[in-house]
């Protein structure tokens, strides 16, 4: 069906003033006279007709349904905001008022929802930038994983962290950690990973890039549009890569949680140990063994260090006290400068970034805001049409708030500690003990 132009309506009321008769006005423009009666009826009617829309006035979803069935579908919403679609349709089938009566389907049910404003805004998808490729050197990727906690006898509940290297299946580490009454939450925290990798980037050096799962330590998983947790942006310092495997698809890091079995049933299984510095010399003695004399299968049934003696040069090297002067954080800069993300505001005006929270002011309510990061003013750019732009400080980004519990270790040379020594202070301590304990 042919449509009318806007210049061809303003014509026909033009005309229609002066008194021409339908046919007339007809023959002119080029079109029927039933067109030439309908928009000089509209005219008439309303000066603004003209401009409207060809075809039927729209209605809105469910409008060929009876009110009482909206009305009702409402009532049934607010009291339960959690029912969608699905729940609405199958409570209209189970009413005895609308038995053997047209019903509507769960598209249009969910169009009405829409269109009546009763939907959740949706939140936009985000990534975070990762490069994720073959190795083909050692320590160009390495794997890191803990294994779910375990009750070991006078020990309690422990979570063995372990480092493999991909390409040489070297096992560069497994690291016992306490998650016993004094969590809350029962897995290993960011400082416990930071010490594990301190450990082994003392002793083998920074790799390229580093493998993870998606524990809430590495990411952000509290929305669509993840900001980079406070280890991502250490290792970022550090020029290390991380990269994420799949949702729940454990494969992606596969060396790894093999790996687990394995030092469970080498160290662990049928062992008792009296205190936990006695577990962890029995991990580093079994780990040169399983390093230099147990056979792999995937390495032609020779060694990991056998087969790759190269494994034992670092790449990049690492020392502790070198760390303050290693992390660069122009390098997190440029990271963040690549990423954006997408936030609704409170009802107060505020968005959460990184843990912290942001005041954008009253004029933001419930906006769909936009950030992106500007790495030379070191600010978040805030965009939410028709606002003006808005520009806010990054804030408590700085060496120290990156190396965590670490720092204080590494700018002060004496450390007192109180007795008896809780968890953290154990850790505390196994970093103060880092220069002493390693070896190069």
């Amino acid at each position: 069906m042919a449509t009318t132009s806007l210049r061809k309506r303003v014509y026909i009321e033009e005309m229609a003033r002066l008194r021409e008769t339908d046919r007339q006005i007809a023959a002119k423009v080029g079109v029927s006279i039933y067109t030439v009666r309908k928009w000089r009826r509209r005219a008439q009617c309303d000066g603004s007709g003209v401009v409207r829309a060809m075809g039927r006035p729209k209605q809105g979803a469910l409008s060929s349904f009876p009110v009482e069935m909206r009305v009702m579908l409402r009532q049934w919403r607010n009291k339960h905001p959690g029912w969608g679609p699905k729940t609405l349709r199958a409570e209209l089938e189970a009413h005895p008022a609308w038995k053997g009566r047209p019903l509507p389907s769960r598209a249009s049910i969910a169009r009405w929802l829409k269109q009546s404003g009763q939907v959740k805004p949706y939140k936009k998808q985000g990534h975070l930038p990762q490069v994720v490729s073959p190795a083909y050197a050692c320590h160009e990727e390495w794997e890191m994983d803990a294994r779910g906690h375990e009750h070991i006898p006078e020990l309690g509940l422990i979570s063995l962290i372990q480092v493999n290297d991909v390409y040489s299946r070297t096992k560069l580490i497994s690291y016992p950690c306490w998650v016993g009454q004094e969590r809350m939450e029962r897995y290993p925290n960011t400082a416990d990973y930071q010490l594990v990798l301190r450990r082994t980037f003392a002793e083998w050096g920074l790799p390229d890039r580093l493998a993870v799962d998606r524990a809430h330590v590495f990411f952000d998983d509290h929305g669509a549009s993840p900001f980079p947790t406070r280890f991502h942006l250490w290792l970022v310092a550090l020029g290390v890569q991380l990269t994420f495997g799949r949702p729940a698809q454990p494969r992606d890091q596969a060396i790894t949680e093999r790996s687990h079995q394995t030092w469970w049933a080498q160290v662990v299984q049928g062992q008792s140990f009296s205190h936990l510095s006695q577990l962890w010399q029995a991990l580093e003695t079994r780990r040169s063994f399983l390093n230099e004399n147990l056979p792999c299968r995937s390495l032609g049934e020779l060694a990991p260090l056998v087969a790759f003696p190269q494994a034992r040069q670092p790449r990049r090297c690492y020392r502790p006290e070198w760390e303050l002067d290693l992390l660069d954080l122009q390098r997190v800069y440029t990271y963040l400068a690549t990423c954006h993300w997408v936030r609704i505001s409170s009802g107060v005006g505020t968005i959460s970034l990184g843990g912290f929270t942001y005041t954008l002011g009253k004029e933001w309510y419930h906006a769909e805001v936009r950030v992106s990061f500007d790495p030379d003013q070191h600010v978040f750019l805030l965009t939410a049409p028709p606002r003006p732009a808005k520009c806010i400080p990054m804030r408590c980004m700085s060496k120290a708030y990156l190396m965590g519990d670490f720092a204080p270790v590494a700018c002060f040379q004496q450390l007192q500690l109180m007795l008896p020594f809780s968890v953290d202070d154990f850790r505390t301590w196994q970093l103060t003990r880092l220069n002493e304990t390693l070896v190069v």
